[in-house]
C-alpha cells in the first residue's frame, strides 16, 4: 500500500474517532434518566395480550396498526403490546383479548434493569455493544485490516440532520474484501444490515461479530478466505442509532426519532423505517404516534434514503418493470436485514399474498439457510401482510434477492441464549448466504459440500494427497415443507482458482461407493502436487446434481513446502 493511501487511512481514522467522540458526547448529554422517568408512566396503562384474529383477512388489518411480536397461525393468535386506545378500539369491534400479565410486568423490569449507564457494554445485557462501542469496533477493525476494511459515511441519521436539533450519528457501511486484488466494482456484493428496529438488540452485535469473524480468520480458514478475496460483503451495523439509543435504556423503542410528523408526545414519535421504503408504500399506519407509523411519504426518513441510495449504487437493477417480472436465473447480488425475533427466514413479497416472480428460487435459498438455524422458511406475507418493507423493495427495485432474519425468541434477549444459540447458528446460515451472493438463484439448488479434509496438509512437491468429502443435496429445513432434492451426479476441485474465473482448471471426485446415484454422496479424488509452488494453495470443491445445478463451494488449504521456487501465490502467502 502507498504512502499516500497508508495517510488518506490515517486522517480517515481520526475523522471517525473525532465524530465517534462528538456523538458520546450528545448522547451522553441527552436526559435519559428523565426519559426513563416519561416512559414508565407512558407504559403504565400498556399490556401485552394475545388478541384472536379468527381470520387472516382480520389478521392483515390488524398487522397495519398494531405492534405484533408473535404470531400463532394455528391458534388463531397475535401477540401485541396494545394502548388503552388498543384495547378499546378491539374490544370495541369484538375481539377476544388476552392480557399475558407476565411480558405486561416486563415492560417496566426492562427499564428498570438498563437503569444504570456506567456499565460498559448495554447495562443488563452486557453482551451487547453499545452505538458508541460498535462504532468504535468498526473504526478499529478499519484501521487494523486496512487491506480488507474500509468505513464507509453512507448517511446521516434523522437527529444529525435536524436543524438545531440535538447532534445523532453518521450511518456507516464497513466494505471487507481483499482490496490488493482490485476490481472491487466487479466482485459479488452481500449487503447485510442490521438493527433498522432500534429495540433488537441481537442484530447489531451479529452483524459486528460477523464482521470480526471475518477478519480474524482470514488466510486462516479457507472459505472466510476465498470469499473476502473474491466478493465484497457491505454491512450496515446500526441503521437506526438514535432509536437505539432510547432502546439501550430498555425502552421498546421500535421507530426513528423524527418527532415533527404531528407527533411529539414521548416515546410515541417517529417513523417505523421499515414501513418507509418507497417499493409498495402506503397500506401501514398514518397514525404519527402510532408504532407502525409509515411516514408522511415514501423514503421521507434520512436512514432510509442513506439505506436506498446506497444500494443502489452496490446493484444494478436486474428486474423488469412489472410486479409479475422475474429477475434473471443468472442474477447476482444478496441482502439480508436482521430483525428480531420470530426464528424466521423471510423474503419477498410481503405487501401481496401472491408469490413473488422468483418465488422457487427464494424459497430454495430461504430454506437452505433455515438449515443452520432451525428458523421456519416462509414468504413474508405467510406472517402478515406489511407495506415498504427493505427486502420488498431489494427485491422489488433491483432484483436482488432479499431476506429478512428473525432471530431469537425476545427483543432484549438474555445473553447465555445469545452467546450459546443464536450467534454460532446464525453465524454458519450468514457464511452460506455469503457463498451465495454470485448466483442466489442458482447455486442454492445444487448440493452442498461437507466434512471436507485432506490427508496431509504440508507436503513436498510432487507428494500425492487424497482429498474426501461429503456432497449433500438434501441439506434444507424442512420446517415449512420439504425441498425438492435429487441424486449427486457430479463433484470437482480446482486449486487456487475458483471455477468460475477464467485460468480456472477443474479435476473430478469421485463416488467413492463408485456410483453417483444418490442425494448423499461421499466423494474423494488423488492430487498429485507435482508443479505446485511453495506456500500455501487453496482447494475448491463443488458437487452438481442431476439437474445440473452446481452448488457453491467449500475450501481447504494445502501448503507446500520448499524455499526455491520463485513464485509464491500473492492470495494466500
Amino acid at each position: 500500500m502507498s504512502t499516500g493511501t497508508w495517510k488518506i487511512r490515517w486522517f480517515h481514522g481520526l475523522l471517525v474517532l473525532v465524530l465517534l467522540a462528538t456523538s458520546l458526547t450528545t448522547a451522553l448529554g441527552r436526559d435519559f434518566s428523565a426519559a426513563a422517568s416519561q416512559e414508565a408512566q407512558a407504559y403504565t396503562d400498556y399490556v401485552v395480550a394475545r388478541v384472536y384474529f379468527g381470520s387472516r383477512a382480520n389478521l392483515d388489518q390488524l398487522a397495519a396498526f398494531l405492534d405484533i411480536w408473535e404470531v400463532a397461525h394455528t391458534e388463531g393468535y397475535l401477540v401485541a403490546l396494545l394502548s388503552p386506545s388498543n384495547v378499546a378500539q378491539l374490544e370495541q369491534s369484538g375481539y377476544q383479548l388476552e392480557v399475558d400479565q407476565t411480558q405486561t410486568a416486563l415492560l417496566s423490569q426492562h427499564l428498570e434493569a438498563l437503569s444504570d449507564p456506567t456499565i460498559e457494554g448495554i447495562p443488563g445485557y452486557t453482551c451487547y455493544r453499545t452505538v458508541e462501542e460498535t462504532y468504535a469496533t468498526l473504526t478499529s477493525l478499519s484501521l487494523d485490516y486496512p487491506q480488507l476494511a474500509e468505513l464507509i459515511d453512507i448517511g446521516d441519521s434523522w437527529e444529525k440532520v435536524t436543524p438545531n436539533g440535538p447532534l445523532g450519528y453518521d450511518i456507516f457501511a464497513l466494505r471487507l474484501t481483499n482490496e490488493e486484488l482490485g476490481l472491487i466494482d466487479e466482485k459479488p456484493s452481500f449487503f447485510l444490515m442490521a438493527e433498522i428496529h432500534a429495540r433488537e438488540l441481537v442484530t447489531t452485535e451479529t452483524a459486528t461479530r460477523f464482521a470480526e469473524h471475518l477478519l480474524v480468520n482470514y488466510k486462516i480458514d479457507a472459505d472466510v478466505t476465498w470469499l473476502l478475496d473474491h466478493y465484497s460483503i457491505y454491512i450496515v451495523a446500526m441503521t437506526n442509532p438514535d432509536g437505539r439509543k432510547f432502546a439501550e435504556l430498555g425502552e421498546l423503542w421500535r421507530k426513528n426519532t423524527n418527532n415533527t410528523n404531528e407527533c411529539v408526545d414521548y416515546p410515541y414519535y417517529g417513523t417505523d423505517l421499515n414501513r418507509n421504503h418507497s417499493f409498495h408504500w402506503g397500506e401501514a399506519s398514518i397514525d404519527p404516534c402510532n408504532t407502525l407509523y409509515q411516514g408522511p411519504e415514501p423514503d421521507s426518513e434520512p436512514e432510509t434514503d442513506s439505506l436506498q441510495s446506497f444500494a443502489l449504487s452496490l446493484f444494478t437493477d436486474q428486474r423488469g418493470p412489472l410486479d409479475t417480472d422475474a429477475a434473471p436465473f443468472d442474477t447476482t447480488g444478496l441482502l439480508i436485514s436482521l430483525h428480531s425475533y420470530s426464528q424466521l427466514v423471510l423474503w419477498p413479497w410481503g405487501w401481496t399474498d401472491l408469490d413473488s416472480p422468483n418465488h422457487t428460487q427464494l424459497q430454495t435459498l430461504g430454506r437452505r439457510m433455515a438449515y443452520f438455524t432451525d428458523y421456519t422458511p416462509q414468504q413474508a406475507n405467510e406472517l402478515y401482510m406489511t407495506t415498504g418493507t427493505t427486502d420488498d423493495w431489494a427485491y422489488g427495485e433491483l432484483g436482488i434477492a432479499a431476506y429478512t432474519y428473525e432471530m431469537g425468541t425476545d427483543f432484549f434477549q438474555d445473553c447465555a441464549s445469545f452467546e450459546s444459540t443464536i450467534y454460532p447458528d446464525n453465524l454458519q446460515a450468514l457464511l452460506y448466504a455469503f457463498k451465495t451472493a454470485r448466483l442466489p438463484y442458482m447455486d442454492p439448488a445444487g448440493p452442498r459440500v461437507i466434512d471436507l479434509a485432506i490427508s496431509q496438509t504440508l507436503v513436498d512437491p510432487g507428494t500425492p494427497v487424497t482429498i474426501s468429502a461429503v456432497a449433500d443435496d438434501d441439506l434444507y429445513s424442512e420446517n415449512n415443507g420439504r425441498e425438492p432434492t435429487q441424486a449427486v451426479n457430479a463433484a470437482r476441485y480446482s486449486i487456487d482458482i475458483p471455477s468460475w474465473l477464467p485460468g480456472a482448471v477443474t479435476h473430478p471426485l469421485d463416488a467413492v461407493d463408485g456410483n453417483f446415484n444418490a442425494d448423499h454422496e461421499d466423494i474423494q479424488a488423488m492430487i498429485d502436487t507435482t508443479g505446485l509452488t511453495a506456500g500455501k494453495h487453496i482447494l475448491f470443491v463443488e458437487a452438481m446434481d442431476e439437474g445440473e445445478n452446481w452448488g457453491v463451494p467449500t475450501a481447504i488449504f494445502l501448503n507446500i513446502t520448499g524455499l526455491t521456487t520463485t513464485f509464491i501465490p500473492l492470495l494466500y502467502r
